[in-house]
């Protein structure tokens, strides 16, 4: 089952500095049909204006990536970390038993990011946040695991999640095909940067959603140079 879910029918909502859109229901955007996808929680698109951000607030038992698209982001938390995270990049923040952040954009052009929240295995983990440069080559034609609870990744030089799930990344040139398997229990939902593909036979443009369930592989063929998103997770 592969319910495609546009761009265009996406709820949201524009502050002047932000416009995000939400995948899931999300502050003032409530639908019943779209509250998670298995342990993926909430999937925002964010549009953050130069100079702006999110001034700092509160959370607690939440694995929360951040995918930047372009720009970057600047990250202060009340653990004493400070960092950048540039575009095609990622940073992860296990929120635990409680943390205070910012982000803001400290560029001079819009910061466009994908923030992405999981639901952790277990509550009252201990906070913690990290940052890492994942080159492009090394995701091109094939999805590579940036974010990762599932023992499987364990190791395996990716940013840790206390969740049995995964935050992974692929580029495709027009006219290539991957493939991913889905293991039963599983979802996916997939989400193109940019560009635009076809996932086994259905069209997913810019920044529409795909969710994925009860598919045991997925086939993934670009109509144009496509960079994508894909969350795998316990059902």
């Amino acid at each position: 089952m592969i319910d495609i879910r546009p761009f265009a029918g996406l709820g949201g909502a524009t502050h002047g500095w932000l416009k995000a859109r939400h995948h899931f229901s999300f502050a003032g955007y409530h639908d019943p049909a779209r509250v998670h996808w298995g342990q993926l929680r909430v999937w925002n698109d964010d549009e953050i204006a130069p100079g702006t951000g999110f001034d700092p607030h509160p959370h607690r038992d939440m694995e929360i990536v951040t995918y930047v698209r372009e720009g970057a982001i600047t990250h202060r938390d009340n653990m004493g970390n400070v960092g950048r995270t540039e575009a095609g990049d990622v940073q992860i923040m296990s929120a635990g038993t409680g943390v205070v952040h910012s982000e803001y954009n400290l560029e001079p052009i819009t910061t466009k990011i994908f923030q992405i929240w999981i639901l952790p295995d277990r509550l009252g983990a201990k906070p913690k946040w990290g940052s890492k440069t994942f080159p492009k080559a090394a995701r091109e034609a094939g999805f590579e695991v940036l974010a990762s609870g599932r023992p499987a990744d364990a190791n395996g030089g990716t940013l840790s999640l206390n969740a049995d799930a995964a935050v992974l990344a692929a580029t495709l040139k027009a006219g290539q095909t991957l493939r991913q398997p889905l293991a039963a229990g599983r979802v996916a939902y997939l989400v193109p940067a940019s560009g635009a593909v076809e996932v086994n036979g259905k069209k997913l443009n810019t920044r529409d959603g795909a969710a994925i369930r009860d598919e045991t592989e997925l086939v993934v063929t670009a109509t144009e140079d496509a960079e994508l998103v894909l969350v795998e997770a316990a059902a």
